[in-house]
């Protein structure tokens, strides 16, 4: 698992822009001087994030970047998965990972664990980290590994039904509990 620098970046501005509230639009030049980075690659991550619905521009002097939703309705996996790529993407994966030796056709096509292990673990990690928000992130003196680790042992594998077909995956579902128990 590699965290792509788009990925890592693009979550970076966006709280960026989450942090500046929904009264006050942050520039480009703004995001780039706190987060490090030159105006030009910040304006290509905004860009990402403006195409994806995370962030609105609002023109004028007074203007800049936005929140298009609450931070509370923007879950990380998701966000992630916008900025960057699937750790595994059934279309494709096996024509790319054939072997250099094959003309492009997997000679594990009928018979693939592995496809199955990675589909389950881009699965299990999209979903871990859509236990978390933009919101989680904001909050100070909160130790994140620990909110995952609580909001991890709130999700629960379903006791019903197949795994999906395609993927090979049980699908999570997420049980409510109250905040602070």
């Amino acid at each position: 698992m590699k965290i792509s620098a788009q990925e890592e970046y693009g979550l970076r501005c966006l709280l960026q822009v989450a942090r500046a509230g929904s009264e006050q639009a942050r520039s480009i030049s703004e995001i780039a001087e706190a987060e490090g980075l030159s105006a030009p690659y910040v304006a290509k991550l905004l860009a990402v994030l403006r195409q994806q619905g995370y962030i609105d521009s609002v023109r004028g002097r007074t203007g800049g970047y936005r929140l298009t939703r609450p931070p509370e309705q923007m879950p990380l996996g998701r966000l992630l998965a916008d900025l960057g790529e699937p750790l595994f993407e059934e279309p494709g994966f096996c024509e790319r990972h054939a072997g250099t030796e094959t003309a492009g056709c997997c000679v594990h096509l009928g018979d693939c664990t592995l496809r199955t292990l990675w589909g389950t673990l881009e699965g299990w990690f999209r979903g871990a980290l859509d236990c978390m928000t933009v919101s989680d992130l904001l909050r100070s003196g909160i130790n994140v590994g620990e909110l995952l680790q609580q909001r991890l042992a709130e999700t629960v594998a379903m006791p019903f039904g197949p795994a999906d077909s395609v993927s090979g995956l049980i699908p999570l579902r997420t049980v409510a509990v109250a905040e602070g128990s």
